[in-house]
């Protein structure tokens, strides 16, 4: 047993290149894993921790104005265990140093604020006293975002009149977790962010004494939400609710529950398929590194050593390997976790980010690393098992000669000395030649899938912020107003086209089915805001014509064309009516649905009527126009496209592309390991011949090219393996990606392609540098040793 064991010593010592390149595989699968579940397992743990220790409401209610004696019949509906009246506005900012204008939500506090639900945690400073000036606590990431400090003053327009903001305090809240603007797909938070007041000092300002217009409510868990949501309705009807909903439909849990959705996703598919690919490279290597040893395997066998005990050897061998590449994985794992959480924490603003520093995943994790290694090695120790001893007393060159069949193809006539040697060489080992290729296309096919997220993500945003929103400007009035409010800003230096719009907020049912959303009215044939087809054609919308919807929403509500759907009106009147779907598009965003305007008109029995504008406008009048909206009192917020477009690409950058990178790392790490084993093993296998042909007198030169060949159409033929890998990969991750906000298109840019080539065609150059710098360590005096 002792020789063993330094047999052992000597073997690790020996092919300290091949564990290397096993235990980066083994790696990069484990830390991939870790990193991805460490980082989802801590979020969510933070995020209920969040919702448990500051009540997170489990329904809302949106009104126009209750009196506050109405919240006592609401307490005393069987189910309701909390309830909270509050007074909730929009208003514009004014900050001198920004050309934009920004917006916030205001929200009304009572004295003690973090009791309450939808509890206020202060980051910074105090809470807003009764005083004669409006003190606010200021959303962290914004006051972030603005360098705002204690005592800072900020313009307000609040519905038409003036007044100074000044800044106390700096907070969070687990309603506002992820705090996105209304109408956007992403958060903005220099231009939107969250302001508490007190109440009396918000009643005050928009004439709600004694009264509230949002109600949020804990229930009970054994409560049924359904029944809930009709009682509070009922009470709420009188008063302009436009409809009860839960958590599901609350913006902020709903974008997080999705954010989730993708992490989770990233968190086990993408491990999954690397430690796949992982599996499969660690059998290629260690099947061929069994191979390069069959005289050992016969010396040992010669000695008397049982198949049993040979097995042992190659499985402690490859145990070493296996350990050091879990361990490692481990360790890398759960610093990127941390790392990755951290940065996640800019994103989702929780008070504090549990790390989950053991638990389950990590059995999983070194359970599934085990089991890869042992699945790619098993045939290879068991190939040594049982390889009789006079079989592997021949050399691997000996066993591997090429047949008469290939030496006598007509190909290898037209090809040089050197190139019919090589294609002799891999076609004479079909099933090596076969696994050296496909190993070289699973790495491509990872570069593919850690790289192709970039590109689709630049369709989208070309989609979205040039082909259908060709605005420059979207503004939104407090109070829908008549085609006056179209002219007046028609006049406007600057403007260009002015388009209106209207906007219902409305619940559509199909049976049991239901979904939340704003009824958007457009003109017959818009130019700024166009609906785009499949075919990327504009959509019109002539008078008469029925309801053009996502397939997001007809997929959610059950729905195809020819139906009939209800529409619940949430807004000035309380009756429902049926609706036909005429149209079903594909988009990238939420569910959403349109009418034509005039024909919502009629629905709503009212006259011309627009809930805001789109504007497109000359660059060189944007400074004086953002003056027009700061002194107009019916605006109550701006959305700029350019703005919105950069803040996109910002956060994407900082979000996913984080992970891409990391996985685009490990890509790099396992296509070099790939390339490196193949250009090793083809060198080990082949150091005889390359040293005899020394001996015949070849020149360095010509030796080289032999391994410089066969390791570059090994490479060549693994483009037409690696790609078609790649978009299978990339498209399973598109298809898990489709969420209720918003779904990827399945686009693979050329330049993806050429970017996995590129990286595969450096990392053979490397590798055959590396090769040829072996080759000119030969000592050809051993070839003269050589049994024949």
């Amino acid at each position: 047993m002792r020789a063993m064991s330094k047999l052992l010593g000597a073997d690790l010592a020996s092919h300290w290149k091949q564990g290397v390149a096993i235990v980066v595989l083994l790696m990069c699968g484990v830390a991939t894993l870790i990193m991805s579940i460490s980082t989802i397992r801590s979020l969510e743990a933070s995020q209920d921790q969040y919702y448990s220790r500051y009540a997170f409401a489990h329904l809302w209610a949106p009104l126009v104005r209750a009196p506050e004696v109405l919240l006592e019949s609401l307490a005393q509906i069987p189910g309701v265990v909390r309830v909270s009246g509050r007074v909730e506005k929009h208003a514009l900012l004014d900050f001198p140093d920004m050309l934009e204008p920004a917006s916030a939500r205001l929200i009304s506090i009572d004295h003690d604020p973090q009791s309450e639900i939808n509890g206020l945690v202060l980051r910074s400073g105090r809470l807003p006293i009764v005083c004669d000036q409006t003190e606010v606590v200021v959303s962290e990431l914004f006051a972030q975002e603005h360098r705002l400090e204690l005592g800072d003053r900020i313009g307000a327009n609040l519905e038409g009149k003036r007044e100074d903001l000044v800044v106390v305090g700096v907070g969070l809240s687990p309603d506002s977790i992820y705090l996105v603007q209304p109408g956007m797909l992403l958060p903005n938070n220099r231009l939107y962010g969250i302001f508490w007041a007190r109440k009396e000092k918000l009643s005050a300002a928009f004439q709600m004494q004694g009264a509230f217009n949002q109600v949020a409510l804990r229930v009970s868990p054994e409560a049924n939400l359904d029944n809930l949501k009709k009682q509070i309705d009922a009470i709420l009807e009188p008063y302009g609710c436009t409809g009860v909903y839960d958590r599901q439909e609350q913006e902020s849990h709903a974008r997080l529950r999705d954010e989730m959705r993708e992490l989770r996703t990233m968190a086990f598919l993408s491990p999954a398929i690397f430690l796949s690919v992982s599996a499969f490279l660690v059998h290629m290597v260690f099947s061929r590194l069994i191979a390069m040893q069959t005289e050992q395997i016969a010396t040992l066998r010669a000695f008397g050593y049982s198949a049993l005990e040979i097995g042992v050897h190659y499985g402690r061998l490859v145990s070493v390997w296996i350990t050091l590449g879990v361990v490692l994985g481990i360790g890398c794992g759960l610093l990127l976790a941390v790392w990755l959480s951290e940065i996640y924490r800019m994103f989702f603003r929780f008070p504090e980010i549990l790390m989950i520093w053991f638990g389950w995943e990590w059995i999983l994790a070194v359970s599934l690393g085990v089991a890869v290694a042992v699945l790619g090695a098993i045939s290879g120790i068991v190939r040594a098992m049982q390889l009789p001893p006079a079989v592997a007393m021949r050399s691997a060159g000996s066993q591997s000669a090429p047949t008469k069949s290939v030496t006598q193809l007509r190909l290898l006539g037209y090809l040089r000395p050197i190139g019919r040697m090589v294609m002799v060489r891999m076609l004479g080992n079909p099933w090596l030649t076969f696994f050296s290729i496909l190993g070289m296309g699973l790495g491509m096919s990872l570069l593919i899938l850690s790289s192709f997220m970039e590109k689709t993500i630049e369709y989208v945003l070309d989609h979205q912020f040039s082909r259908s929103q060709r605005q420059d400007l979207q503004l939104a009035f407090y109070e829908p107003r008549t085609q006056s409010g179209l002219h007046e800003v028609q006049q406007w230096p600057g403007v260009r086209r002015v388009e209106g719009y209207r906007s219902v907020p409305i619940r559509m049912r199909n049976g049991l089915k239901t979904d939340r959303l704003v009824l958007l009215g457009l003109e017959p044939a818009p130019e700024l805001f166009r609906v785009l087809d499949q075919a990327d054609r504009p959509i019109d919308f002539p008078l008469g014509s029925g309801l053009t919807i996502t397939g997001k929403l007809a997929e959610k509500l059950q729905l195809r064309v020819g139906d009939h759907v209800e529409i619940d009106w949430l807004e000035g009147q309380n009756r429902s009516i049926a609706l036909q779907v005429e149209r079903i598009y594909s988009n990238y965003t939420g569910p959403a649905a349109f009418l034509p305007k005039a024909t919502l008109h009629e629905l709503l029995r009212e006259g011309d009527r627009i809930s805001g504008l789109f504007l497109s406008i000359e660059p060189k009048d944007r400074q004086q126009i953002y003056r027009r909206i700061q002194e107009t009192p019916a605006i109550a917020g701006v959305t700029d496209k350019q703005a919105a477009l950069v803040n996109f690409r910002d956060l994407i950058a900082k979000s996913t592309g984080w992970m891409r990178l990391i996985n685009g790392i490990f890509a790099t790490l396992i296509t070099i390991a790939v390339a490196y084993n193949s250009a090793l093993i083809t060198f080990s296998e082949r150091a005889r011949d390359l040293a005899t042909m020394r001996v015949l007198g070849y020149r360095g030169s010509e030796v080289h090219r032999i391994l410089l060949l066969e390791l570059f159409w090994t490479m060549l033929l693994a483009i037409p393996v690696g790609v078609p890998l790649g978009y299978l990969f990339a498209y399973a991750l598109v298809e898990r990606l489709d969420t209720q906000s918003h779904r990827f298109p399945f686009v693979i840019d050329p330049r993806t392609i050429a970017y996995a080539i590129t990286v595969m065609l450096a990392a053979t150059l490397v590798c055959g540098w590396m090769v040829i710098r072996m080759t000119k360590r030969l000592q050809l005096i051993s070839v003269l040793k050589v049994r024949e």
